[in-house]
């Protein structure tokens, strides 16, 4: 396998992840600190390392699969087709969260975010098992992050109306 689109393909998820921070960054120090919590949740700190992880794995399962399909060919068109579903729902939900303050709107983005994320494992697997399984920390990570939205959802009942 050629370096460059190993490379390519594993750093593609990390654009998002870049733009994600841009927007995160300063709300996190502001509007963030102002919403109920539950004491669950993992400190801010942790957040920046999962996902550069998280993103890693991801792009590179991509381009085992890449690898595997024999480039972007008609085998490929499904599982890089949920691939691609899914980095955009993920790469959706920090600007309707942290930027719009949306949070049932993010709630049911997320949602259909960890579906996509579920339908791409099982596209994944019998074209490379090691693929989908790189997938798995992904999954459970946001299993926690939909439980953590529901909850801050849950208790800031005006936060979406606020604005409105």
């Amino acid at each position: 396998m050629s370096w460059l689109p190993m490379l390519g393909l594993t750093a593609l998820p990390h654009l998002g992840g870049l733009y994600g921070g841009y927007v995160t960054r300063k709300q996190v120090k502001t509007w963030y600190t102002t919403l109920n919590k539950p004491s669950w949740r993992p400190p801010n700190t942790a957040f920046p390392i999962v996902w550069t992880t998280l993103y890693t794995g991801m792009g590179y399962g991509s381009c085992l699969v890449w690898k595997e399909c024999g480039g972007f060919t008609e085998d490929a068109v499904v599982p890089l087709g949920f691939y691609g579903l899914q980095l955009a729902l993920n790469w959706a939900w920090t600007p309707i969260f942290f930027g719009a303050h949306k949070l049932k709107m993010a709630l049911i983005e997320i949602v259909m975010l960890t579906g996509a994320v579920g339908a791409t494992m099982v596209s994944w697997y019998p074209v490379s098992r090691t693929a989908s399984l790189l997938l798995t920390p992904y999954l459970a990570w946001l299993c926690l992050a939909t439980s953590l939205n529901y909850c801050i959802w849950r208790d800031n009942p005006d936060e979406d109306e606020k604005e409105e």
